[in-house]
């Protein structure tokens, strides 16, 4: 299966998982501070390490945890659990981070986000917010027994592979699919305009081609759409209208409905499968499934971004604070294990 290549028991991110309450039913982490980034990103071994906490029920555990990590949250934590849970599930993209924390001698963020609205995530597309960062490569510290939330993310990893295939030509690389699948989750963000390295993509595939075919390996070689010349490192797939209205059909609902919204002509009151069946015989048909996507990921991008103008203390982003190594090393005292940085 192919979540199996995603596994890792790495100490030091075990180490700072257990500052944390336990009741997680996934537990990841992700960025250039674990799989290295060409570009500006390289310096892997003093970069923030970014977390995601995935939780059956977030009022328990975010009152957990502020008992344990009390500093941990912003001007938010006065307001109780219930309300944080509310914010994290109710605005944005279904995720509260906490960020510009210091723990075990690591800079770290993490967010929260509840089982139900991940498990959505994966199998619709409702936001492509954490389904998009597990369609690249992370290391999972921590999983339960879900059957329903494995079976999801193994259903996130074959969207985004057919997904790509609607955007490719008919025979391509390695590379280009890779490149593509990580694409899918910034097609529209606007942070790709404003803020974020336009060569991101490149940077996180061209490094990490192993780690992206540990991970899609198992799935090209099962998909009976595909040539996978793996020796080569090329694919070849059927780009017929036959072979593109299969591919579209099992497409993320979100996706689907976003392609319909886009090329259902006012009056015509078409279903979703007659739309569908239109543009897999358009030539430009990878150009509106990447509109469908954009649909998705702008309004989802800006929505988490302004909250985290408030979940982050003093409503300053971790991209726009610089702390040096001597300020980093003077917080990690005996005793303490994680600690809000200084601004």
């Amino acid at each position: 299966m192919a979540l199996q290549a995603l596994q890792s028991s790495g100490v030091t991110f075990r180490k700072i998982l257990s500052h944390f309450p336990e009741e997680l039913s996934l537990a990841f982490v992700y960025g250039s501070g674990v799989y290295r980034q060409a570009g500006p990103s390289s310096d892997q071994k003093n970069a923030m390490l970014d977390f995601v906490f995935t939780v059956d029920d977030p009022v328990a555990w975010h009152s957990k945890n502020l008992k344990k990590n009390w500093r941990h949250y912003s001007f938010l934590k006065v307001l109780g659990p219930k309300i944080i849970t509310s914010i994290q599930n109710n605005y944005g993209a279904g995720v509260y981070y906490n960020s510009l924390i210091m723990c075990d001698g690591r800079l770290i963020k993490y967010g929260v986000i509840s089982t139900n609205i991940l498990i959505e995530d994966l199998l619709n597309w409702n936001n492509l917010y954490i389904a998009g960062r597990l369609q690249k490569p992370v290391k999972i510290i921590s999983m339960n027994e879900d059957v329903t939330l494995r079976a999801a993310l193994d259903r996130n990893l074959k969207s985004a592979v057919t997904t790509a295939f609607l955007m490719l030509p008919e025979s391509f690389s390695e590379e280009d699919l890779f490149i593509e699948i990580a694409g899918l989750s910034y097609s529209g963000d606007f942070r790709m305009v404003v803020g974020e390295d336009k060569t991101k993509v490149l940077n996180i595939v061209k490094p990490n081609i192993a780690h992206f075919r540990e991970l899609y390996g198992s799935i090209l070689q099962e998909n009976p759409q595909v040539v996978y010349k793996s020796q080569q490192g090329r694919l070849e797939i059927d780009k017929s209208p036959e072979g593109q209205f299969t591919q579209l059909m099992t497409l993320p609902k979100s996706l689907q409905q976003q392609i319909h919204h886009i090329m259902d002509s006012p009056g015509k009151n078409r279903d979703v499968e007659e739309t569908l069946f239109q543009v897999a015989h358009d030539p430009d048909c990878g150009d509106v499934v990447r509109l469908g996507l954009s649909a998705i990921v702008r309004p989802s991008s800006i929505r988490q971004s302004t909250k985290g103008i408030f979940t982050a203390e003093n409503g300053t982003s971790s991209r726009d604070v610089s702390i040096k190594r001597d300020e980093l090393a003077s917080m990690v005292i005996a005793g303490v294990g994680c600690a809000k940085a200084p601004l």
